[in-house]
């Protein structure tokens, strides 16, 4: 039987409540060197409905949990998106920004909170612990490999996997981490030979993006909307979309990580990496004001202090996938890598679903080994019904495995 008399649990709604659901994870984890506190901006992006468009066509709510001291011992978020709810076999919401000591019976007040508020608006599953919008922030529990997050990417206690899974969330999928060192030879040799071959054709080539010039935005959006349209939960982008994510990434973008390959000049692939700005971030306690700023451009672009790269997103498009674009791509990137004046040591690639056994080839071929590995979990709340893991994609025998994405 649970001992819920031991906890109370409230939903966050003034300034006080909201001050101490971003202050638990700063006492849960200060003796803990590898955990890095994410920006408190960051977060409201997603759980703030005036930040997130999403949630015009849906809602969010948090809690924190409060033991008989009144000391905050656990919080969670639920949330969900009509249109990207009704994509699954059930409606589905999530949860998520989960924090808690080790305690289930804790854990699952805040489990049931989320559980019984998506029910009365007509979830049927949940999804946790992630995110609401694009899958590359805060995805994800981590169960193997407790080494310093990249930036926005979920670090928690080893304990939480089993938080969930007492609670009967089941594996979903996993999402692993390759990491990969730039030293000379990383490059699988057949991955190399398809590569060569490619760009020996006239017709093919790849680019490096160029700062300031609108028309990547363009051929990003032609990408993406080709490569991500199998994907079920996955939006295209719109013109306009694709040019403000543009111009979000440009004062933080380093063009020599960024590459394009084109087909008779039309767009077929893209290989996007940035710096790993959680190396700045950590250093910033949440907080995001003019001085926070000057200190992260300083960092950034003059005692460059960032030395670890993260792959954001890999795509191709299906009729090009498996001829050596990918390959190409990285190619290109290698020899700007293996330059003295290049500042970088290692890359992640983050966010390659175990869904996408052909991505996990393409990551091993180009030098990666899995370094940390997340779970996304499901619940369903008809616990007589059949669980299903996510399929694997696109493995039809008429086209390709899709190899789209580091994260998508």
């Amino acid at each position: 039987m649970k001992n819920t008399q031991a906890y109370r649990l409230i939903e966050v709604i003034d300034e006080q409540t909201h001050n101490e659901f971003f202050d638990l994870p700063v006492q849960l984890y200060r003796n803990d060197k590898n955990w890095s506190q994410p920006l408190d901006n960051d977060i409201l992006a997603i759980l703030d409905p005036e930040r997130n468009k999403l949630l015009a066509e849906g809602e969010s709510q948090c809690w924190i949990l409060k033991d008989e001291s009144e000391s905050t011992v656990g919080r969670i978020a639920a949330f969900y998106e009509k249109e990207s709810a009704v994509t699954n076999e059930q409606p589905t919401g999530g949860v998520g920004f989960f924090e808690c000591i080790n305690d289930k019976d804790a854990a699952f007040m805040l489990f049931d909170a989320g559980k019984e508020w998506l029910k009365e608006r007509g979830m049927e599953a949940m999804d946790g612990p992630v995110s609401l919008g694009m899958r590359d922030s805060f995805w994800g529990c981590l169960v193997d490999g407790f080494h310093e997050p990249v930036y926005n990417m979920p670090y928690n206690f080893p304990y939480y996997r089993e938080l969930f899974e007492a609670y009967g969330f089941r594996d979903y999928f996993r999402q692993h981490t390759y990491q990969r060192k730039f030293e000379p030879g990383g490059l699988h040799p057949a991955i190399r030979r398809r590569a060569d071959y490619l760009l020996s054709q006239p017709e093919y080539h790849v680019k490096m993006i160029e700062k300031g010039n609108k028309q990547f935005a363009y051929d990003f959006k032609e990408v993406y909307n080709k490569a991500w349209a199998e994907f079920n939960g996955i939006k295209g982008l719109s013109e306009q979309e694709a040019m403000e994510l543009l111009k979000t990434m440009e004062p933080i973008m380093d063009e020599r990580l960024v590459y394009f390959a084109y087909h008779k000049d039309q767009p077929i692939g893209f290989f996007v990496m940035m710096p790993d700005l959680g190396q700045i971030s950590r250093r910033f306690r949440g907080k995001w004001n003019w001085l926070t700023r000057l200190r992260f451009f300083y960092h950034l672009k003059i005692s460059q202090s960032v030395d670890r790269v993260i792959g954001r997103i890999f795509g191709v498009i299906p009729e090009f996938q498996g001829k050596g674009v990918e390959g190409a791509m990285v190619m290109a990137f290698e020899k700007e890598a293996m330059k003295p004046s290049f500042p970088y040591k290692t890359l992640e690639l983050n966010w390659i679903g175990d869904f996408n056994p052909v991505m996990m080839k393409v990551a091993e071929f180009i030098g990666g080994k899995i370094y940390k590995t997340h779970i996304t979990y499901r619940y369903l709340f008809d616990r007589n019904k059949e669980f299903k893991r996510a399929p694997k994609v696109n493995m039809s025998k008429k086209k390709p495995a899709s190899t789209p994405s580091v994260k998508f």
